[in-house]
């Protein structure tokens, strides 16, 4: 009489080819526009840190015209540049494939990122530093960065609504 083998495994062949995804992956393929929360997610938060080295302020003294990047508006301007790298560093590292615990959703860190990136950037549209004033008005790199702040929150939403 003869035992079956129970050591032979038939694997059964998988999808192969730059789509597909390794057998045992965590995380499921892109779909949908390539996924478009996580894109929106990175190329805003390089916008964000690019964009405090743009001009936020910019006016005109006795024959001089000033303009003024945002690194140099005090510290809010820093951790604009910082939170735009710290977005883009939580995107590298899910790439590489490091995922954050499931107790806190890799969207709401996002969210929370850029919630206080618009918070800060709010307040230096609202509040022109008195170090940089003769400034007349705000340049275009604040405004962008607000943007890349409200871009930040968007993938952040985009990524919630893909987890679901």
């Amino acid at each position: 009489m003869e035992t079956p083998d129970f050591f032979e495994l038939e694997v059964p062949a998988g999808p192969s080819g730059p789509g597909a995804t390794p057998a045992g992956s965590p995380r499921p393929a892109a779909s949908g526009l390539w996924a478009a929360g996580e894109r929106v997610t990175w190329v805003a938060g390089l916008v964000l840190a690019l964009s405090s080295f743009m001009g936020w302020y910019a006016g005109s003294g006795v024959g001089v015209k000033l303009a003024v990047i945002g690194w140099q508006t005090g510290v809010l301007g820093k951790l604009v540049f910082f939170i735009g790298l710290a977005v883009l560093a939580l995107v590298a590292l899910r790439e590489s494939g490091f995922e954050l615990p499931p107790a806190i959703p890799e969207s709401l860190v996002v969210l929370a990122l850029g919630a206080l990136a618009a918070i800060f950037v709010l307040i230096r549209i609202i509040s022109i530093p008195d170090a940089v004033l003769p400034a007349d008005g705000r340049g275009i790199g604040i405004w962008i960065s607000l943007l890349a702040a409200l871009g930040v929150i968007l993938g952040g939403l985009v990524r919630a609504a893909e987890e679901l």
